[in-house]
Protein backbone atom coordinates (compact mmCIF):
# COMPACT_ATOMS: atom_id res chain seq x y z
CA UNK A 1 0.00 0.00 0.00
CA UNK A 2 1.99 2.97 -0.98
CA UNK A 3 -0.70 5.45 -2.73
CA UNK A 4 -0.92 9.02 -1.65
CA UNK A 5 -3.81 8.37 0.40
CA UNK A 6 -1.42 6.46 2.81
CA UNK A 7 1.97 8.07 2.11
CA UNK A 8 2.45 9.25 5.50
CA UNK A 9 2.38 5.64 6.47
CA UNK A 10 4.80 2.88 6.22
CA UNK A 11 3.99 0.02 4.23
CA UNK A 12 1.52 -2.49 5.68
CA UNK A 13 0.47 -0.15 8.86
CA UNK A 14 -2.88 1.17 7.31
CA UNK A 15 -3.77 -2.52 6.37
CA UNK A 16 -2.88 -3.82 10.12
CA UNK A 17 -4.83 -1.02 11.38
CA UNK A 18 -8.20 -3.17 11.31
CA UNK A 19 -6.68 -5.25 14.16
CA UNK A 20 -5.87 -1.75 16.30
CA UNK A 21 -9.83 -1.13 15.43
CA UNK A 22 -10.95 -4.39 16.62
CA UNK A 23 -9.36 -3.22 20.30
CA UNK A 24 -11.94 -0.58 21.39
CA UNK A 25 -15.52 -0.67 22.71
CA UNK A 26 -18.19 2.13 23.45
CA UNK A 27 -16.57 4.90 25.64
CA UNK A 28 -19.51 4.59 27.75
CA UNK A 29 -18.85 0.80 28.79
CA UNK A 30 -15.08 2.01 29.89
CA UNK A 31 -15.28 3.26 33.47
CA UNK A 32 -12.09 5.49 34.63
CA UNK A 33 -11.01 2.83 37.05
CA UNK A 34 -10.90 0.33 34.82
CA UNK A 35 -7.34 -1.30 34.14
CA UNK A 36 -6.18 -0.49 30.20
CA UNK A 37 -5.18 -4.19 29.69
CA UNK A 38 -9.01 -5.04 31.12
CA UNK A 39 -10.62 -2.53 28.88
CA UNK A 40 -8.94 -4.20 25.84
CA UNK A 41 -9.72 -7.51 26.63
CA UNK A 42 -13.29 -7.08 27.63
CA UNK A 43 -13.83 -4.94 24.65
CA UNK A 44 -12.42 -7.63 21.45
CA UNK A 45 -15.24 -10.52 22.11
CA UNK A 46 -17.81 -7.82 21.51
CA UNK A 47 -16.62 -5.91 18.56
CA UNK A 48 -15.19 -8.91 16.59
CA UNK A 49 -18.60 -10.18 16.81
CA UNK A 50 -20.25 -6.98 15.54
CA UNK A 51 -17.27 -7.45 12.68
CA UNK A 52 -17.96 -11.40 11.94
CA UNK A 53 -22.04 -11.00 12.01
CA UNK A 54 -22.24 -7.99 10.25
CA UNK A 55 -22.89 -8.76 6.17
CA UNK A 56 -22.26 -4.94 5.30
CA UNK A 57 -19.28 -4.14 7.54
CA UNK A 58 -17.73 -7.65 5.52
CA UNK A 59 -18.71 -6.30 2.00
CA UNK A 60 -17.39 -2.87 2.95
CA UNK A 61 -20.27 -0.85 3.29
CA UNK A 62 -19.09 3.02 4.09
CA UNK A 63 -21.40 4.79 5.88
CA UNK A 64 -21.52 1.22 8.74
CA UNK A 65 -17.61 1.23 8.35
CA UNK A 66 -18.04 5.24 9.69
CA UNK A 67 -20.11 5.12 12.02
CA UNK A 68 -18.63 1.64 13.88
CA UNK A 69 -15.32 3.68 13.76
CA UNK A 70 -17.24 6.65 14.91
CA UNK A 71 -19.11 4.85 18.12
CA UNK A 72 -16.25 2.19 18.93
CA UNK A 73 -12.85 3.36 18.31
CA UNK A 74 -12.67 6.73 18.05
CA UNK A 75 -13.74 7.38 21.77
CA UNK A 76 -10.62 5.83 22.99
CA UNK A 77 -7.83 7.81 21.26
CA UNK A 78 -6.50 11.53 22.33
CA UNK A 79 -6.03 13.31 18.95
CA UNK A 80 -5.13 16.19 20.97
CA UNK A 81 -1.99 14.83 22.15
CA UNK A 82 -1.57 12.17 19.04
CA UNK A 83 -1.20 15.50 16.99
CA UNK A 84 1.00 17.19 18.98
CA UNK A 85 3.41 14.25 19.49
CA UNK A 86 3.37 14.09 15.46
CA UNK A 87 3.54 17.76 15.01
CA UNK A 88 6.32 17.80 17.25
CA UNK A 89 8.98 20.51 17.43
CA UNK A 90 6.63 22.64 15.33
CA UNK A 91 3.67 22.36 17.61
CA UNK A 92 4.67 25.63 19.55
CA UNK A 93 4.73 27.80 16.10
CA UNK A 94 1.21 26.88 15.51
CA UNK A 95 -1.46 29.63 16.53
CA UNK A 96 -4.26 28.34 18.49
CA UNK A 97 -6.70 28.12 15.54
CA UNK A 98 -3.80 25.85 13.80
CA UNK A 99 -3.69 24.03 16.41
CA UNK A 100 -7.65 23.15 16.20
CA UNK A 101 -7.25 22.94 12.44
CA UNK A 102 -4.77 20.16 12.82
CA UNK A 103 -6.53 18.34 15.38
CA UNK A 104 -9.38 17.98 13.18
CA UNK A 105 -7.68 16.90 9.72
CA UNK A 106 -5.12 14.49 11.24
CA UNK A 107 -8.45 13.07 12.93
CA UNK A 108 -10.62 13.08 10.01
CA UNK A 109 -7.58 11.51 8.05
CA UNK A 110 -7.43 8.98 10.97
CA UNK A 111 -11.20 8.01 10.57
CA UNK A 112 -10.66 7.32 7.12
CA UNK A 113 -7.18 5.26 7.36
CA UNK A 114 -9.60 3.03 9.88
CA UNK A 115 -12.32 2.77 7.99
CA UNK A 116 -10.77 1.71 5.17
CA UNK A 117 -8.34 -1.06 6.56
CA UNK A 118 -12.13 -2.11 8.84
CA UNK A 119 -13.04 -3.43 5.71
CA UNK A 120 -10.00 -5.85 5.08
CA UNK A 121 -10.76 -7.82 8.64
CA UNK A 122 -10.56 -11.13 8.32
CA UNK A 123 -10.76 -13.44 11.42
CA UNK A 124 -7.87 -12.64 12.95
CA UNK A 125 -7.59 -13.71 16.88
CA UNK A 126 -5.87 -11.04 19.34
CA UNK A 127 -3.95 -12.25 22.17
CA UNK A 128 -3.59 -9.34 25.12
CA UNK A 129 -0.86 -9.55 27.70
CA UNK A 130 -0.72 -8.04 30.83
CA UNK A 131 -0.38 -4.67 31.44
CA UNK A 132 2.41 -3.14 34.07
CA UNK A 133 0.64 -0.44 36.22
CA UNK A 134 1.45 0.53 39.42
CA UNK A 135 -0.55 2.19 41.99
CA UNK A 136 -0.97 6.20 40.64
CA UNK A 137 0.52 5.34 37.38
CA UNK A 138 -0.83 7.48 34.46
CA UNK A 139 1.03 6.16 31.65
CA UNK A 140 1.24 2.45 30.62
CA UNK A 141 1.76 0.30 26.94
CA UNK A 142 -0.71 -2.39 26.55
CA UNK A 143 0.72 -4.95 24.17
CA UNK A 144 -1.35 -7.55 21.74
CA UNK A 145 -0.16 -9.70 19.06
CA UNK A 146 -2.37 -9.88 16.10
CA UNK A 147 -2.59 -13.94 15.07
CA UNK A 148 -3.25 -14.00 11.12
CA UNK A 149 -4.42 -17.21 9.60
CA UNK A 150 -1.59 -18.57 7.56
CA UNK A 151 0.97 -15.72 8.59
CA UNK A 152 3.09 -14.26 11.24
CA UNK A 153 1.93 -13.16 14.44
CA UNK A 154 1.88 -9.64 14.42
CA UNK A 155 2.72 -6.86 17.45
CA UNK A 156 0.17 -4.11 17.99
CA UNK A 157 0.75 -2.32 21.60
CA UNK A 158 -0.52 0.96 22.35
CA UNK A 159 0.73 3.77 24.64
CA UNK A 160 -2.03 4.75 26.79
CA UNK A 161 -2.76 7.71 29.10
CA UNK A 162 -5.34 7.89 32.38
CA UNK A 163 -7.43 11.09 31.92
CA UNK A 164 -10.32 11.67 33.86
CA UNK A 165 -12.49 10.04 30.83
CA UNK A 166 -10.31 6.70 31.50
CA UNK A 167 -7.32 5.11 29.49
CA UNK A 168 -6.58 6.71 26.19
CA UNK A 169 -4.52 6.04 23.36
CA UNK A 170 -1.98 8.17 21.99
CA UNK A 171 0.18 6.19 19.84
CA UNK A 172 0.01 2.98 17.80
CA UNK A 173 2.99 0.95 17.28
CA UNK A 174 2.41 -1.89 15.06
CA UNK A 175 5.45 -4.11 14.20
CA UNK A 176 8.02 -1.61 16.25
CA UNK A 177 6.68 1.15 14.14
CA UNK A 178 5.56 3.79 15.72
CA UNK A 179 2.19 5.66 14.09
CA UNK A 180 3.46 8.96 15.85
CA UNK A 181 7.27 8.79 14.86
CA UNK A 182 6.20 8.16 11.53
CA UNK A 183 3.57 11.13 10.86
CA UNK A 184 6.01 13.28 12.56
CA UNK A 185 8.64 12.95 9.74
CA UNK A 186 5.89 13.58 6.85
CA UNK A 187 4.79 16.28 8.57
CA UNK A 188 7.83 17.99 9.37
CA UNK A 189 8.64 17.88 5.66
CA UNK A 190 5.67 19.63 4.65
CA UNK A 191 5.75 22.10 7.39
CA UNK A 192 9.59 22.65 6.06
CA UNK A 193 7.91 23.41 2.41
CA UNK A 194 5.21 25.37 3.30
CA UNK A 195 4.99 26.39 7.15
CA UNK A 196 1.83 24.86 9.15
CA UNK A 197 -0.57 26.42 7.16
CA UNK A 198 0.86 23.93 4.14
CA UNK A 199 0.57 20.88 6.53
CA UNK A 200 -3.07 21.69 6.95
CA UNK A 201 -3.87 22.25 3.43
CA UNK A 202 -2.37 19.26 2.69
CA UNK A 203 -4.17 17.10 5.22
CA UNK A 204 -7.52 18.85 4.14
CA UNK A 205 -6.72 18.61 0.30
CA UNK A 206 -6.05 14.59 1.35
CA UNK A 207 -9.52 13.99 3.56
CA UNK A 208 -11.48 15.80 0.43
CA UNK A 209 -9.85 13.83 -1.61
CA UNK A 210 -11.35 10.40 -0.07
CA UNK A 211 -14.17 8.61 -1.05
CA UNK A 212 -15.78 8.09 2.32
CA UNK A 213 -17.49 10.92 3.89
CA UNK A 214 -17.41 10.85 7.74
CA UNK A 215 -19.43 12.71 10.26
CA UNK A 216 -17.95 15.86 11.39
CA UNK A 217 -16.03 15.46 14.04
CA UNK A 218 -16.46 17.34 17.51
CA UNK A 219 -14.92 20.48 18.38
CA UNK A 220 -11.34 19.68 19.31
CA UNK A 221 -10.54 20.55 23.21
CA UNK A 222 -8.02 23.16 24.10
CA UNK A 223 -4.86 22.20 23.20
CA UNK A 224 -2.38 22.27 25.74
Amino acid sequence: MNDRLTAFLPRGIAALLASAACLFAPAAAAAPDVAPDALVRKSIDEVLAVIRTDKDLQAGNQRKILDLVEEKVLPHFDFNRMTRLAVGRNWAQASDAQKESLVREFRTLLVRTYSTSLSQYRNQTIDVKPAKVGAGDTDTLVKTLVNQPGGQPIPIDYSMEKSDKGWRVYDVVVDGVSLVTTYRSSFNDQIQKGGIDGLVKTLADRNRGGSASPKAPAKAEPSK
